[in-house]
């Protein structure tokens, strides 16, 4: 009896040292695992969703709705979403709905994103299609609280895709930081458009508030610090990712061309799903 007590209390020792070391492991185990993960933006697409976009940017049928965005009233077919493939320029449906969803993702979890405005891509042509390139009137109606459901200048960022005839670029009226910010994936300078829309800032800001706004000392910055294009397609990629990432509370721009083949089936995954 007295040895089975004492076998008895060094089985229970080593009991308890086996579940501490089993306890150890696991945590190793955990912490590696959160190591090695991809961050969130690389997460990658599962064999499902992997074989939804292939379905959608090979479908014969062109013609067919494959999604409606609703609130934007934009059908994505097969035939427009091709432009997602490798190689192709992007236009103006799949921009304008993945940018709507960027603002939808902004009103589900405002903890982890800025308050921002996004312009479609046909806001910045109306602007400077008037005398001396520039019409006010034309987009005046276009940022009115009915319309919007919020102040145009209670926004932190406000986004204006750039279209110069085959090639994307972004501008950024920057309250937040107070600079009117111009990104380019090909590093080309545009101080008209920086010049356009600081008018702009102080036209609006009369017509909506009625104060006259001094932005003298706002900054006009072409970033020069960002992922560059390094191909003669990817310039529209470049510049949905460049609102993606601005658009976030303190995130970098982290990506590089190499990523850009997975933002592509990304992007065409999220339009498809009609959530970013």
């Amino acid at each position: 009896n007295s040895k089975l007590k004492d076998l008895s209390i060094e089985i229970g020792i080593y009991v308890t040292i086996c579940q501490m070391f089993s306890s150890l492991r696991t945590q190793k185990t955990e912490k590696d695992s959160e190591k090695e993960a991809p961050p969130e933006w690389l997460t990658p697409l599962t064999e499902q969703e992997e074989t939804s976009v292939r379905n959608a940017l090979s479908s014969s049928n062109r013609r067919i709705v494959l999604v409606t965005h609703k609130n934007s009233n934009i059908d994505i077919t097969g035939e427009t979403i091709q432009c997602l493939r490798q190689g192709s320029w992007l236009n103006d449906e799949v921009i304008n709905v993945y940018l709507a969803l960027l603002k939808e993702r902004e009103m589900r979890d405002p903890g982890k994103f800025l308050k921002c405005h996004f312009f479609n891509t046909f806001f910045f042509r109306k602007l400077v299609n008037g005398n001396g390139g520039y019409n006010f009137q034309s987009v005046k109606r276009w940022t009115t609280r009915r319309k919007l459901g919020y102040f145009l200048w209670d926004c932190e960022k406000i986004f204006v895709p750039i279209h110069k005839e085959v090639h994307w670029c972004l501008a950024i009226i920057n309250k937040k930081e107070k600079k009117f910010q111009y990104l380019d994936s090909l590093r080309g300078t545009d101080r008209h458009v920086l010049n356009v829309l600081s008018r702009y800032t102080v036209d609006e800001a009369k017509d909506k508030t009625g104060q006259d706004i001094d932005i003298s000392s706002w900054e006009h910055e072409f970033v020069s610090d960002l992922p560059a294009q390094e191909n003669g397609f990817d310039c529209g990629m470049f510049m949905i990712k460049y609102v993606d990432f601005h658009s976030r509370r303190d995130a970098g721009l982290c990506f590089s061309q190499e990523h850009m083949e997975y933002f592509r089936r990304r992007t065409a995954k999220e339009i498809l799903e009609l959530i970013a």
